[in-house]
């Protein structure tokens, strides 16, 4: 895998560390104001999916290696 690739890769990371983060902040202000809990289950799924991706990511940047 090349610099750039890897960069690109570390790049969306953040994006997704970033965009789990404040998925998380938007789910908890939900619900100190007592959303509809169909909402928030959706935001939790979003979030789930977003975490699922991130660890595809960074499984990509750190290969696993065979000792």
């Amino acid at each position: 895998m090349s610099e750039q690739d890897q960069a690109e890769l570390r790049l969306a990371a953040a994006r997704l560390r970033q965009e789990h983060e404040d998925y998380d902040a938007a789910i908890r202000a939900m619900a100190q104001v007592g959303c509809n809990m169909m909402q928030i289950q959706r935001m939790k799924k979003k979030k789930l999916a977003i975490k699922d991706r991130l660890q595809q990511i960074e499984d990509q940047i750190i290969p696993d290696i065979i000792a």
